[in-house]
């Protein structure tokens, strides 16, 4: 009974996902056309809260937690597991008032509506997995935007999604990159659960009644300390978190 369930909820899910998108893509073009990135960014944000609450029509709950405030006079760098496509929209929106522009893989740059047209306008980093010497200039270019603009970035320093939940090893060169170029950011580890086993095969079906969940944790200072330093005690507060 329970996967009939999953595949009735997920199609009614994944109609009301793609109607978003599309709409969502026109409203993005015709405002940044007309009155420039802040008003597309605006619409942006809604765009990933009607995604982020929609989950609720599979049934699944969404939960984020902040353990500390987080400071809006300097850049920083939230740096979390990788599970699912669907970690990205729900940071989104409970971080906007921190303007994330995320490290993903340049594929996304043409083909999805709404979603490829933002990582163009927001400047997120577009990087070529296979070529080392384009992905570190765009994490250079990254990191001096977010310390100019005191903005924020999101890295998944696993590099790839893991549905399984278990994460993989944490890679410390794009951190050490942005902190190159964004000296005074702070380093928050970003703790995400639930995603992957929402979606373990893909897009279809999706599991309902998951439980989904976004923990934000304290920062870590980087002064004095490694990019490797760092990375391993973001990725063991994040460990802690999940139970691993």
């Amino acid at each position: 009974m329970k996967i009939v369930v999953d595949y009735l909820l997920s199609i009614v899910y994944l109609v009301y996902f793609s109607l978003v998108l599309i709409v969502f893509h026109g409203l993005q073009v015709f405002t940044f056309d007309l009155f420039d990135r802040p008003a597309q960014k605006r619409v942006v944000e809604w765009m990933n809260a009607a995604i982020t609450f929609g989950l609720y029509l599979t049934g699944s709950s969404v939960r984020f937690r902040q353990m500390t405030p987080l400071p809006t006079d300097r850049p920083i760098i939230f740096v979390a597991n990788h599970q699912s496509l669907f970690d990205i929209s729900p940071m989104s929106w409970f971080l906007r008032r921190h303007t994330p522009a995320f490290v993903s893989k340049i594929e996304l740059k043409y083909g999805t509506p709404s979603v490829s047209y933002n990582l163009r306008r927001s400047g997120a980093a577009l990087i070529d997995r296979t070529n080392p010497r384009q992905a570190m200039s765009e994490l250079a270019r990254l990191g001096k935007q977010i310390q100019d603009r005191t903005e924020s970035a999101v890295i998944f320093p696993e590099g790839t999604r893991s549905v399984t939940g278990e994460m993989k090893p944490f890679q410390s060169a794009g951190v050490a990159m942005l902190l190159k170029k964004a000296p005074s950011a702070l380093l928050v580890p970003v703790a995400i659960q639930g995603t992957g086993q929402f979606n373990p095969r893909k897009m279809f079906p999706l599991r309902s009644f998951s439980r989904l969940s976004w923990t934000v944790l304290p920062g870590i200072e980087p002064a004095g300390q490694s990019a490797d330093a760092l990375v391993q005690q973001a990725q063991a507060a994040i460990g802690a978190i999940l139970g691993q």
